[in-house]
């Protein structure tokens, strides 16, 4: 996208004292948000958000330093848009892993500042050509995106097509914690969950989850809200959810990270993926002409 793109953006969009779009690393273009109450980033190549701080707090999402900016693949950090499948498709390998909708750019369709004063965004992916081949129905995804004191994420799907479609999806959320070996998250004590670290085996969670090893957990039949108690950075982050059945917990520890090539040597240490998702048996239905919304509440606390 060109600078005269952009200006067209900033005069359509662009909403003085809340939003001001940009171009960032390798012309990627971004929703730059600073109102009262915080500060965000958006970037429009898979509708993701890369950022999100409250005043007076430290950074709540993890955006790793060794990040890479390339077009059709998602940013290491932030919140990736998995959809319209997560994980693996689940009939052809082949397929991208966690769908298409974080490497495909979206178009903005609203903005607008609240009367709360918080800043909203609206972005759109239509069904378009390129993705026929991935995704033969007629599917047009948005993402509303609302910053406050808290971020609500909001992830719509309408089903246009004359046939009910089945999706799994997550909002794959980075947290910033202090130290993964200090931290502790609550919310699933008791829930199922699919272990894929050791090959997908279901377990009962029996207490506070703490994370030692490599981590790549799928709570199911869970529509609780999570807490992720961080006593370095003396702050609670609480990750609630409307519209899902899954959380899913990862870490990928050291090895794993290593092989990613774009978390850095230690990255690991500081970050925690928490998800709002339907994912595996908690996949979504939706019928003819309806909808499907999929929404993650994030806030911060100080402990």
């Amino acid at each position: 996208m060109n600078s005269t793109e952009i200006d067209t953006l900033n005069r359509r969009f662009g909403i003085p004292n809340h939003l001001h779009f940009s171009e960032g690393p390798s012309a990627f273009v971004l929703a730059e948000i600073n109102n009262f109450h915080a500060r965000a980033t958006l970037c429009l190549q898979g509708a993701q958000v890369l950022t999100f701080q409250p005043i007076n707090h430290e950074p709540v999402l993890y955006l790793s330093k060794a990040a890479r900016y390339v077009g059709g693949k998602s940013v290491r950090g932030g919140i990736p848009v998995c959809w319209p499948w997560f994980g693996p498709h689940a009939t052809d390998t082949q397929k991208p892993a966690h769908g298409f909708a974080r490497s495909s750019l979206w178009r903005v369709i609203e903005t607008g500042a609240l009367n709360d004063g918080a800043t909203r965004v609206v972005l759109e992916l239509a069904p378009a050509p390129e993705h026929r081949a991935l995704w033969p129905h007629d599917t047009r995804v948005q993402l509303h995106v609302s910053v406050g004191p808290t971020l609500t994420v909001e992830l719509v799907t309408h089903n246009e097509s004359a046939q009910p479609i089945q999706i799994s999806e997550a909002l794959h959320t980075y947290f910033q914690v202090s130290d993964i070996e200090a931290v502790s998250v609550s919310g699933l004590n008791g829930c199922t969950y699919v272990d894929k670290v050791t090959g997908g085996a279901p377990a009962a969670q029996q207490q506070t989850i703490t994370i030692h090893g490599e981590t790549d957990r799928v709570y199911l039949n869970t529509a609780a809200e999570c807490v992720i108690h961080d006593p370095g950075l003396q702050r609670r982050i609480h990750v609630a959810k409307t519209g899902s059945r899954s959380t899913v917990v990862w870490n990928p520890w050291i090895e794993k990270a290593l092989k990613l090539g774009d978390m850095g040597d230690d990255g690991f240490r500081s970050m925690l993926c928490v998800e709002t998702a339907n994912a595996l048996d908690d996949s979504v239905s939706v019928a003819a002409g309806k909808e499907h919304r999929l929404t993650t509440i994030i806030s911060v606390a100080r402990v």
